[in-house]
């Protein structure tokens, strides 16, 4: 019998029915296929950049304020933010990346300090300055209203300026966006850590505004 010829109703319910189907078999075939067809294969948010050209021109535009502008936190020290707070939220694509950018910034060439910053910030070579913005940025990453004031007067004792405090709270808010973003939509992220460390020196120079520089 021709499903075409049924009721209206039945119809729309087989379309979608096989529609679903089809779906599952495309995922079992092709593991980095995300929740929604982007048509690309890019990984993590450089494929939803792909797929909504407007929206990534306005994202990279926030990453360039929030990373690259100058400040008195040095970009190493913003990008090491982004990572702790996307490595919170297990992100990996997003950790991955920053984290490549910061140690290319930081001249952390083997990655070690980023890794201790991730696993336990308050043992990491680290400023006592950077080590309560990580602590607030954590705190942001939980929710909002989590940070304490006493976690602000903390900062500033050690010498954290309202600016810094400011770019630290944005920062780790927009994060906690972009990393639902790229793992909300089911994006795939690759596996080996020296692709994003090939990436690094072009968004270290470039920054996140420079056609083809997005993460």
């Amino acid at each position: 019998m021709d499903w075409q010829v049924l009721h209206p109703l039945n119809q729309r319910f087989m379309k979608q029915w096989l529609s679903g189907w089809r779906r599952i078999i495309l995922y079992l075939n092709r593991n980095n296929m995300a929740h929604i067809d982007l048509m690309n294969d890019l990984p993590g948010i450089r494929g939803l950049m792909a797929f909504d050209p407007q929206a990534a021109d306005a994202l990279n535009g926030l990453a360039n304020v929030l990373l690259c502008r100058e400040s008195s936190l040095i970009k190493g020290e913003r990008e090491m933010i982004a990572t702790y707070v996307s490595a919170l939220n297990d992100c990996l694509f997003c950790q991955s990346v920053h984290g490549a950018v910061a140690s290319a910034h930081l001249e952390d060439t083997d990655g070690y300090l980023i890794k201790q910053v991730k696993s336990n910030f308050a043992e990491a070579p680290v400023s006592a300055k950077m080590k309560a913005l990580l602590g607030i940025a954590g705190r942001i990453q939980r929710g909002g209203k989590m940070v304490a004031h006493r976690q602000i007067l903390d900062a500033i004792a050690e010498g954290a300026t309202d600016q810094e405090i400011h770019d630290t709270v944005l920062i780790a808010a927009a994060f906690c966006m972009f990393n639902r973003y790229v793992d909300g939509l089911g994006t795939w992220a690759p596996e080996d850590q020296q692709i994003y460390k090939d990436r690094a020196p072009g968004i270290v120079e470039g920054g996140y505004t420079r056609p083809g520089q997005n993460p």
